[in-house]
């Protein structure tokens, strides 16, 4: 095969091993699982590592679909005995990948929201609980 799509094919291996890992830290990091319960601030930053990871995995999908695309752009303006009619054009499948990368990176971006800001990030949450007094109604 051509070294374009030899590395887009190995772009996107590196992008789904990336987006599985992103999804296993991304787990283990929200405030819903047990692991690492005992503090926030350690859950907030595995939450934004997973998050990092999604961008990461994102950003090497946009790399192998838009290197692919200027390839066939640069393959269909090139001068060649081909008629026009049998040349590649852009399909379904570089839209759809480029719309994964957005998507992907978009979600990356809202995880790596997730990080506590500076002045709490030194403070422990403590629950309160509710007062044991009971009201009288007259």
């Amino acid at each position: 095969l051509a070294v374009h799509i030899q590395t887009s094919r190995a772009l996107m291996v590196i992008s789904l091993l990336l987006g599985f890992f992103g999804i296993i830290v991304s787990v283990v990091g929200m405030k819903c699982t047990k692991v690492g319960e005992e503090d926030p601030v350690t859950k907030s930053r595995i939450a934004v590592a997973g998050g990092v990871l999604f961008i990461l995995s994102g950003l090497c999908t946009l790399a192998a679909v838009s290197l692919y695309a200027t390839q066939v752009t640069y393959e269909f303006f090139r001068e060649s005995t081909v008629p026009v009619n049998a040349r590649y054009e852009f399909g379904s499948a570089l839209f759809i990948g480029w719309g994964a990368a957005s998507l992907t990176m978009l979600g990356g971006s809202l995880l790596c929201c997730s990080c506590p800001p500076k002045e709490r990030r030194g403070q422990q949450y403590y629950r309160q609980s509710q007062p044991s007094t009971a009201r009288e109604y007259v």
